[in-house]
């Protein structure tokens, strides 16, 4: 699929990941909506790109239900998302404060897991009525996974469990929307240079890079950005998670 001139939404367009991919696709002439719920950060890279922002949060149904339909019925067509809004979390099991709060780990469930399958569903009903292309591809969706969903490490197991999910679920709606013409993958990017590690000193942040075997570095958001404009070009891709690592194979701890 052509990029010049479809309209996508990014989740989590205000910074990191999403906003690597919201200017990767502008710049390849798409129509880029931004759906965050950081209003401040959302506009900026909106205004940025010349796209459109609407505040939105992920895990209520409502809330991306309008969102969606507020894009397709101003643009009169949407072609997809790339859906990168998460939230990391860090605890054991057991912890010096005693086992795991619940709570914070349905809140990663709720966020990560919950919230994909319902920027899934309303995109996907919103890209059915969508006019397929000479291939009869109408869209493509793609999500968010991380190297956690298959080696998580300790203290991460409400991140690995959520992002496994996110994993678990990409063949089968892939399958369930082929019919339609609407593509599914999944990125499982590694360790990235996203505001979650910007919280770390210079040297955390560098140690962390050079255990990429190549290249030794963290990732760049714009390189994200680069392999979801892949994705959306290449029609034979579906139903895959790629992962975005540099070789990495993340240790225990």
């Amino acid at each position: 699929m052509d990029l010049q001139g479809k309209t996508f939404i990014v989740t989590g367009g205000g910074s990191g990941l999403g906003a690597g991919a919201a200017r990767v696709f502008a710049e390849a002439g798409a129509h880029v909506a931004i759906f965050d719920v950081n209003e401040s950060a959302g506009r900026q890279v909106a205004e940025e790109i010349n796209g459109h922002f609407v505040r939105t949060d992920v895990t209520d149904s409502d809330d991306v239900k309008n969102a969606v339909a507020a894009v397709a019925t101003a643009a009169g067509s949407l072609h997809g998302v790339i859906h990168c809004a998460g939230v990391g979390s860090a605890a054991k099991v057991l912890g010096k404060n005693g086992p795991h709060p619940l709570d914070q780990f349905a809140r990663v469930i709720q966020v990560n897991v919950i919230g994909t399958f319902n920027v899934i569903c309303w995109v996907a009903a919103a890209v059915r009525d969508t006019e397929p292309n000479a291939d009869g591809e109408r869209g493509v969706i793609v999500t968010t996974a991380s190297v956690a969903a298959f080696e998580g490490q300790i203290g991460q197991a409400a991140y690995a469990a959520s992002k496994g999910g996110v994993v678990s679920m990409t063949l089968p709606v892939a399958r369930e929307l082929a019919p339609y013409g609407i593509r599914v993958i999944s990125v499982a990017p590694g360790i990235f240079d996203t505001p979650m590690l910007g919280q770390l000193p210079a040297e955390a942040r560098s140690s962390l890079g050079a255990q990429v075997p190549f290249p030794p570095r963290l990732g760049q958001p714009r390189e994200y950005g680069m392999l979801a404009r892949h994705i959306v070009e290449n029609p034979m891709l579906n139903g895959e998670v790629i992962r975005l690592d540099g070789a990495i194979r993340m240790a225990p701890r």
